[in-house]
């Protein structure tokens, strides 16, 4: 063997000066890769001068590199799986044990070695460490919507199958509440946060969940409301639930503000009184002393709410961290005293600024007004539902009306059981609260998309120029059994993005399997924003067309109509109602902004709480 050169490093000397393999062993640091690569350097320099080594030589050098490479590469492989690594390192609450299994055998070569690493100084970091969580929650969340957990919630065999279209925009809650006797914001909120993986997460006890809905469910029956109630409640929740994951917001919010999102909007009414803040105001009562006529409800609903989480079996939040659980109660508070309807202009105008703007939509801000839109949305929902909410709430208003009269007080608008017109109400509270509004919340989900799609990008996004086709095409597709579309999401893989309004709405009358790239094909080639389907706008438009309908016959109110009377339990020509569908937000969610009046005025209407 040549003598090395002065110049040449320690380690390529050591390689230089023994090219035999006999008593070469594999190193315990990082130098044995530099050492075959000088190995082989010279091989291959021997070979390109021109030397022609012995056969076996060659073999037993090749031979010593190969199998010092695979010494490495096993020793690498295992530092991935060792008890010790970074990996290992990763909290359980953030990477389930199922999710773990599944890095291991994605990202990793199985190994019988039993040896341990001597230096453990030296073992490699897993570099792809983030990356790897991100994917591995991501499958974790999609095996957990289609397995059955262990341990959960016992949910009857009735309901199960129910519980499968939740996904859906017009979920029928009240099937759900018939079928489980009266006990569908049980299991509508377990299942919401199943499907989230936020019991998981955020470990919350099953057991404790269960009670903390079930006084849940206590509280919205409380003052048996006809509206206002616990099925109001699983309405409202089951909304935010779609717009959030259908919409592709999911993406947007941590699951912290998921988790927030959902149990804001489940007791968002909790304990309502069947009667409007105005009423409160009017016969200073308790409460409206209490919290000194301001959002007097929104203010008792979410207060009475945390006082339940602090007693003990009660409490769903006990494994938030400290920082934790101060996010989650100030999003909780900021989200549920955004149901006060007296808002609501203040609301839309701020969002709509906010729009032109090119900064960042604000979290609070958006589950805000997503909210808001939930908690008035029944009108964009298919004509029976709409139509059963309308008798429900109207029903609630009257017997405020009763009990104005008697108390000697004005009988607030649209509580006057003998002179309502409910269906110009509609059509007033359709035109000027909740189309607007689900138009603004549309427009503030395009935006987000848009900026998930195009984080460099700090443009504004142009308001859409015409949705009067989109909504005509879709009004005259649609049919009152439709379920909500698939919305396309900001994860696309296209390379162009939706163009505005050319997702037509014409899928209404589908399920939910609609794929993406089907409604991509719709799309203009030059495409250069996504947006969102404005599936509502069928609904709202053939709602509205049927309250013409009857705004045309004269009809006064839905008792003209012919239905189930409720008189044996107490609600007066009222849609037949499972045990437990009373109790909530009576006048408040359609009453606060002018919600029902053909002339909205902030003035003149009761406040939706």
């Amino acid at each position: 063997m040549e003598k090395a050169d002065d110049t040449r490093s320690g380690t390529e000397s050591c390689a230089l000066s023994d090219l035999e393999v006999e008593g070469f062993q594999l190193p315990d640091s990082f130098e044995v890769s530099q050492l075959c690569s000088v190995r082989l350097k010279q091989l291959l320099s021997k070979l390109q001068n021109g030397e022609e080594p012995d056969k076996d030589f060659l073999l037993r050098n090749i031979e010593s590199v190969v199998r010092i490479l695979d010494g490495v590469f096993v020793e690498e492989t295992k530092s991935v799986c060792d008890d010790e690594d970074e990996l290992n390192k990763v909290e359980t609450e953030a990477v389930p044990s199922e999710v773990r299994d599944w890095l291991a055998m994605t990202f990793t070569r199985p190994t019988n070695l039993t040896t341990k690493r001597q230096n453990a100084d030296s073992k490699p970091k897993f570099r792809s460490v983030a990356n790897a969580i991100r994917a591995g929650i991501h499958v974790d969340r999609l095996w957990r919507r289609v397995s059955t957990p262990a341990v959960g919630l016992h949910i009857p065999a009735n309901v199960l199958p129910l519980l499968k279209g939740i996904d859906d925009w017009t979920f029928d809650v009240f099937s759900i509440n018939g079928a489980s006797d009266g006990h569908a914001l049980k299991y509508v909120g377990y299942e919401l946060l199943q499907r989230n993986d936020l019991i998981g997460k955020f470990k919350i006890n099953v057991q404790v969940l269960e009670n903390f809905l079930v006084r849940l469910e206590q509280g919205y029956s409380k003052y048996n409301n006809p509206y206002h109630n616990l099925v109001h409640a699983a309405d409202v929740a089951q909304t935010m639930h779609h717009v959030i994951t259908k919409s592709g917001l999911a993406d947007w919010l941590t699951d912290l503000e998921i988790l927030s999102a959902i149990i804001s909007a489940l007791i968002h009414d909790f304990e309502h009184t069947g009667t409007t803040n105005t009423f409160h105001v009017n016969t200073s009562s308790d409460v409206a002393l209490l919290y000194n006529d301001k959002a007097v409800l929104e203010n008792h609903h979410v207060s009475s709410a945390f006082r339940v989480m602090k007693e003990e079996g009660y409490n769903i939040v006990a494994g938030l961290k400290t920082e934790e659980y101060r996010e989650f109660r100030s999003l909780v508070i900021d989200i549920v005293l955004a149901t006060d309807m007296s808002y609501h202009f203040q609301q839309i105008k701020n969002m709509k600024s906010h729009l032109t703007m090119p900064e960042t939509i604000d979290k609070t801000k958006a589950l805000s007004l997503m909210i808001h839109c939930a908690d008035i949305s029944h009108p964009a929902k298919d004509w029976t539902m709409h139509h059963r909410w309308t008798e429900l709430l109207i029903e609630e208003f009257f017997r405020q009306g009763d009990r104005e009269e008697v108390l000697g007080l004005p009988i607030s608008p649209l509580c006057d059981r003998k002179n309502t017109l409910v269906a110009q109400s509609q059509i007033g509270f359709i035109d000027f609260i909740v189309h607007p509004s689900l138009d603004v919340m549309g427009d503030m989900v395009d935006r987000i998309l848009y900026t998930l799609q195009h984080p460099a990008s700090s443009s504004i996004i142009e308001q859409p120029t015409d949705r009067t086709n989109n909504c005509s095409k879709a009004a005259n597709n649609s049919t009152s059994t439709m379920k909500g579309p698939v919305i396309p999401t900001a994860t696309t893989t296209s390379s162009t993005v939706t163009a505005p309004g050319s997702v037509q709405n014409q899928n209404l009358g589908g399920n939910s399997s609609t794929s993406h790239k089907d409604q991509q094909q719709n799309c203009s080639s030059g495409a250069t924003r996504i947006e969102i389907t404005r599936y509502w706008d069928a609904c709202l438009a053939q709602n509205k067309s049927r309250w013409k309908e009857r705004a045309a016959m004269g009809w006064i109110s839905p008792l003209q109509e012919p239905r189930k009377t409720g008189a044996d339990n107490g609600q007066a020509d009222v849609p037949e109602a499972a045990p437990g569908e009373t109790d909530s937000k009576s006048a408040d969610d359609q009453t606060d902004s002018g919600v029902e009046s053909p002339i909205l005025k902030e003035t003149d209407s009761p406040r939706i709480t």
